[in-house]
């Protein structure tokens, strides 16, 4: 395992460039099964999540090849479906949550699925139910072995269907889409999710010939079509990579550009960083962070405590709220997050606390941050990287506190943040990754 020794203290300043998105990466991805044309995608961020998937597809049988730096062309043209039931195949998906989005491209295609129960951050429940009741209700049916924990999901034809998803879950929506394209029919997914990871794989495979409507809302209507052929797609920037720069510039006190962000589909996150009073400037479709000594938590209208809360897009992600409670330790105020979504990624906020934070942990779902206002510096110390988005904030609190701090389990960090020791000492961190 390999750890992050950091030395923190130091104000940083320069430009940071955020990589192609992962999530949005991970389901355009699992697209290209869908059509024996080639597929050609850009802008692919080049961490282990997301390597370890093209690796699955390859060994599906997937044609798989690098034209540039950060895009690959696929062609599925010679899949092999029983590949799935390969013990050291099934070994791979089990280690990627995002693997389960292979099953829908090859329902579509070869009318069956098999798949090991995939992992994952250990941030809470996060059940599979809304991918394979949609399956179902499309026409597939469900077997699950306890035994081996395999998924397996069958069907001779699929066929379009109305249905209301019981949770907006992205993935199930990603999921149960890819495999309507294909269906005989029309399908209406009502409480679909609806952020711009989904909108971006509805305009790709619109682009491959997919005939989809609603795109942007809860509300999708999808006309099956007989096949689908090639194209070429570019991956948004990462909204949560930028996000984690802001919150970075904020808790360092350090003056940084964050370039190419596609302000318009990052929703309420610029909002939320202003309600913790941080101050930024669009520059073009780039974000100017200033350095700034402090920073003031708004409150509502009443004077109450200003509360942080998740919810399915166009609401706040959940995948930041580690990031916004970090820097609210340094700033003036107080503020309540309320992690709606998984009851176990606020466990990590003992580590802050060993750091001198001031934080309540009211239940596993909300915590109260008491500002220090940069009166107190966060102490150095060793810790864990328990999950991604936990283990970059832990790095920001890092840079923030004086001396040095060493993080192990940064592999946890590296399935979601591309060298992100590198990209961060090129403007002034101090960061050793320790083998």
């Amino acid at each position: 395992m390999s750890a992050f020794e950091v030395y923190g203290g130091n104000r940083l300043k320069g430009d940071l460039y955020p990589q192609g998105a992962k999530n949005e990466a991970l389901q355009v991805i699992c697209a290209s099964l869908l059509t024996e044309e080639k597929v050609t995608i850009s802008n692919i961020p080049g961490i282990s999540d997301v390597m370890n998937l093209i690796e699955i597809l390859k060994d599906l049988g997937v044609k798989v090849q690098s034209t540039a730096t950060g895009t690959y062309s696929f062609q599925a043209k010679n899949i092999n479906p029983e590949t799935l039931l390969d013990k050291d195949f099934r070994r791979k998906t089990a280690s990627l949550r995002g693997s389960i989005m292979i099953m829908g491209p090859i329902l579509a295609r070869f009318k069956k699925g098999y798949m090991a129960r995939p992992g994952g951050d250990m941030i809470g429940r996060r059940r599979l139910d809304t991918h394979f009741l949609g399956f179902q209700d499309l026409g597939a049916t469900f077997h699950y072995d306890p035994a081996t924990n395999i998924y397996r999901i069958e069907a001779s034809d699929l066929r379009g269907s109305y249905m209301l998803l019981d949770e907006a879950s992205v993935t199930g929506t990603a999921n149960i889409m890819m495999a309507a394209v294909l269906a005989k029919g029309t399908t209406t997914i009502f409480n679909a999710a609806c952020e711009p990871y989904i909108q971006q794989l509805c305009k790709m495979l619109s682009q491959m010939g997919a005939k989809i409507s609603g795109i942007g809302s809860n509300l999708l209507i999808i006309e099956g079509v007989k096949n689908l052929k090639g194209c070429h797609h570019i991956i948004l920037p990462d909204m949560i990579e930028i996000g984690s720069f802001i919150g970075l510039a904020a808790m360092t006190r350090s003056e940084i550009t964050i370039k190419n962000v596609s302000f318009e589909n990052l929703g309420l996150i610029p909002k939320a960083f202003k309600r913790l009073g941080i101050q930024f400037e669009l520059k073009g479709d780039d974000i100017y962070v200033p350095s700034q000594d402090e920073y003031e938590i708004e409150t509502f209208i009443d004077g109450s405590i200003m509360t942080i809360a998740d919810a399915p897009w166009p609401g706040l992600t959940p995948d930041l709220l580690s990031i916004f409670l970090v820097i609210a330790t340094q700033a003036k105020g107080s503020v309540l997050i309320h992690q709606k979504m998984f009851e176990s990624r606020l466990f990590f906020v003992d580590k802050l606390i060993d750091m001198g934070a001031q934080i309540i942990l009211c239940d596993p779902h909300r915590a109260t941050v008491i500002g220090l206002n940069n009166s107190f510096k966060l102490r150095s110390t060793t810790m864990s990287s328990p999950d991604i988005r936990a283990g970059v904030a832990l790095l920001i609190a890092a840079l923030s506190a004086e001396g040095k701090s060493t993080i192990h389990n940064i592999e946890q960090i590296d399935r979601g943040y591309l060298k992100i020791d590198e990209r961060l000492n090129k403007i002034g961190a101090k960061i050793t990754r320790i083998e």
